[in-house]
């Protein structure tokens, strides 16, 4: 099966809006992160495990609004109970399923079915400040949170914090939609896409 990109018919790279005259670091970098393996996995109700003793490839589930993370692999978490688990390693599923019973979590293979977008540079915050309500000076590295970009369901990965990098994420079908509201409130700013 071939995959497909959800940006594959929007995506272009460049540089364009305001970044003429300006140095790399005032310029927003924008990519598209294709062929991630997604999963999410939410503990059931009636499981017993103590998620602090779960791991995934050596990273522990994290609390509210934090990430666990690597060079390969980043665990978010999504809500009570739930987490999304993104990694470039071919053998995820293989790891959740030695390490995480059916009979205990709700896993499920959410690979094909998001956008990822991931925007770095100093002004990252103020184009994210244009399409979402949250306060983002109070949100750092290896934190996440759900909300909303122009209207579009999002979730956030703060990646780093020199420089600035967050992964915005939607459904695929919002990719698009995502993509042009993002790289519009990047203008002003000139951005370049990798």
């Amino acid at each position: 099966m071939t995959s497909i990109s959800p940006l594959n018919n929007v995506y272009v790279l460049g540089s364009f809006g305001n970044f003429e005259g300006k140095s790399p670091d005032e310029i927003i970098t924008i990519k598209e992160l294709k062929n991630y393996k997604i999963f999410q996995v939410v503990k059931y109700k009636t499981s017993k495990i103590n998620i602090k003793e779960c791991k995934i490839f050596d990273l522990g589930f994290p609390d509210n609004l934090k990430v666990s993370g690597n060079n390969d692999t980043r665990i978010l978490w999504a809500g009570p109970d739930n987490w999304l688990i993104f990694s470039n390693s071919d053998n995820l599923s293989e790891e959740i399923t030695k390490n995480l019973s059916n009979n205990e979590f709700a896993i499920t293979d959410m690979s094909h079915s998001k956008a990822i977008i991931e925007l770095s540079g100093k002004n990252l915050k103020e184009v994210l400040k244009k399409g979402c309500p949250i306060n983002f000076n109070d949100l750092n590295k290896n934190q996440s949170i759900n909300s909303i970009y122009n209207g579009i369901a999002i979730t956030m990965d703060f990646v780093n914090d020199q420089p600035e990098t967050v992964r915005v994420m939607s459904l695929r079908s919002f990719g698009e939609s995502l993509y042009h509201s993002v790289t519009d409130a990047s203008l002003e700013f000139g951005y370049k896409t990798t």
